[in-house]
């Protein structure tokens, strides 16, 4: 186990969190079935976790509480480990940005699908984007970077944030919680940018958004959404989960409103 100790050392010494099972092989004299027995071993004394096949992080006295280290400070690596693009988005990204909101789950949007999991307290969701679209949307002009102390991980900025919110409002916390991310996030968002990346979403989330941005105030952000509704050739529900009766309609936005908005003072 020393020479385990001082390959865990050594990454740690070097701001790594995470490593393979191809690294530790190519570090250590030892073959695959001793290994694995040895990495077995390590996970039930708690000094590392396993998240996924193949990739492992070490656990620091401070993380051992959790379970986990925290899911931003290794994102990456495991994403680079399974050879997926990414980005970190939806509650997270809110957060990242200013939004006062407290996320239950680590979300990142992939270009196919991946199974979440959990890893000690913390929760990984998932979210598939169309690989075409993914490829447009997740260029650097449209990310933001989240910093820790390990490096950074990919995450989509204030414009992304807020499209991905609004396609994905069911994942974000629902109509009422999407509400609150564009009356606190919207004024940030700058209106040239928006118009561009939201010709790769659905209309009837741009519509979404945009009605959320009138309601807010943030009529600027709000006004280079207009062309969309403009196009749209049917009435959306605000809230097509929900089975409650459209209690208004948005003319503008060709919006039914069959979902009570709250907003936090």
């Amino acid at each position: 186990m020393k020479d385990f100790d001082a390959f865990l050392e050594s990454h740690l010494s070097r701001g790594r969190i995470s490593f393979t099972r191809e690294e530790l092989l190519r570090s250590l004299a030892a073959g695959s079935r001793t290994l694995t027995t040895s990495l077995s071993k390590l996970v039930r004394k708690g000094r590392i976790a396993n998240p996924r096949p193949g990739f492992y992080l070490i656990l620091t006295p401070e993380d051992k509480a959790n379970g986990a280290p925290d899911p931003a400070r290794w994102i990456g690596a495991l994403m680079k480990h399974q050879g997926i693009d990414y980005r970190v988005s939806l509650l997270p990204a809110a957060k990242l940005h200013g939004a006062a909101t407290e996320p239950q789950a680590f979300q990142a949007i992939v270009p196919r699908e991946l199974r979440d999991f959990a890893i000690g307290r913390f929760r990984i969701e998932f979210l598939t984007q169309a690989a075409s679209t993914f490829a447009r949307t997740n260029r650097s002009e449209w990310l933001a970077e989240l910093k820790t102390d390990t490096g950074t991980a990919k995450a989509a900025g204030i414009e992304l944030t807020l499209l991905d919110c609004a396609r994905w409002f069911h994942k974000a916390g629902g109509i009422s919680a999407v509400a609150q991310i564009a009356r606190e996030l919207g004024a940030k968002a700058l209106a040239r940018r928006l118009a561009p990346l939201a010709r790769d979403f659905e209309n009837s989330a741009v519509r979404r958004l945009g009605y959320l941005l009138e309601l807010a105030g943030h009529e600027q952000q709000a006004k280079s959404l207009d062309q969309f509704a403009q196009d749209a050739k049917t009435v959306k529900l605000l809230d097509p989960s929900s089975a409650e009766a459209p209690g208004e309609m948005s003319g503008r936005w060709k919006i039914a409103v069959n979902s009570p908005v709250k907003r936090d003072s």
